[in-house]
């Protein structure tokens, strides 16, 4: 038994990255289940623990993002799911910011109840292609023009794992609108404690209830465990061997992939 399994006292609730946990995104399906996930999400939902699904995703709205999960066999409803775009408009709506966007086409529909004319702010998401220097020029010019520039950016992600490889994350592109008009984004997403609040608070549970698996060892394990959780750093999805000898972050436990981890939480808690 992991060592890690020992400290499992007390947890009743689970939270789980997506992307390089669940999946690999891409490819011509949208991307390919990691072998035994999909079991493993079914036996924590009958295993009685409270689970909640935690992404940085915004390259579709939740609906579309949920659907695609679903089509690959995973048994996930919208309801479950702590994505950064619904957060995001609840704080536009709150401060009554107009956004600029700069994100994924698939995206935009998740702001179409919001006034963008005259914008006063700028959200920033994986923008995937829209990422060009024209693009980013325009959302620049937008923060340098107001008096007090806010940017709101979805996740800070440095990259993360598709089918065909790595790909440049969300968080490159804000470091250089952040140094380019001299200001610090806020960001809405994994690893900001709000974020993981909210989850937690959905699920009715506290932070030490709570253990978190995922495969960013900044964002994912790093955010968790600032919130109070413990986590879990899966070798899978983005996972490098380095990640081991992070000089910051140090996860309560590694597991090979979700099913492994899963197994041994399930077990502890028979005990």
């Amino acid at each position: 038994m992991a060592e890690w399994a020992a400290r499992l006292a007390g947890v009743r609730a689970v939270v789980l990255d997506i992307s390089g946990v669940l999946y690999d995104s891409g490819g011509e399906g949208g991307g390919v289940p990691i072998p035994g996930s999909r079991e493993a999400v079914r036996k924590l939902k009958a295993s009685g623990l409270k689970l909640r699904f935690c992404t940085n995703e915004t390259q579709a709205t939740r609906e579309k993002f949920v659907e695609k999960l679903q089509r690959l066999g995973f048994d996930i409803l919208v309801s479950e799911v702590t994505a950064p775009a619904p957060a995001a408009c609840r704080i536009l709506k709150e401060r009554n910011l107009r956004p600029h966007l700069l994100v994924h086409d698939g995206l935009v529909p998740e702001f179409d109840q919001l006034d963008k004319g005259n914008p006063n702010c700028v959200v920033l998401g994986e923008a995937a292609d829209n990422f060009s220097y024209q693009n980013l020029n325009e959302a620049f010019r937008v923060l340098i023009g107001l008096e007090n520039p806010i940017l709101l950016s979805l996740g800070r992600g440095r990259y993360y794992k598709e089918t065909d490889g790595l790909k440049l994350d969300v968080g490159v592109y804000m470091k250089a609108l952040e140094y380019a008009c001299d200001i610090q984004a806020e960001v809405v997403g994994k690893p900001s404690k709000m974020f993981f609040q909210s989850a937690l608070a959905e699920m009715g549970v506290e932070p030490q209830q709570a253990i978190m698996i995922g495969d960013d060892i900044v964002n994912d394990v790093g955010g968790a465990q600032q919130c109070g959780m413990r986590a879990l750093q899966v070798r899978t999805g983005k996972y490098r061997p380095c990640d081991e000898q992070h000089p910051e972050v140090t996860p309560d436990g590694y597991v090979n992939n979700l099913a492994e981890a899963v197994d041994i939480i399930l077990k502890q808690l028979d005990k």
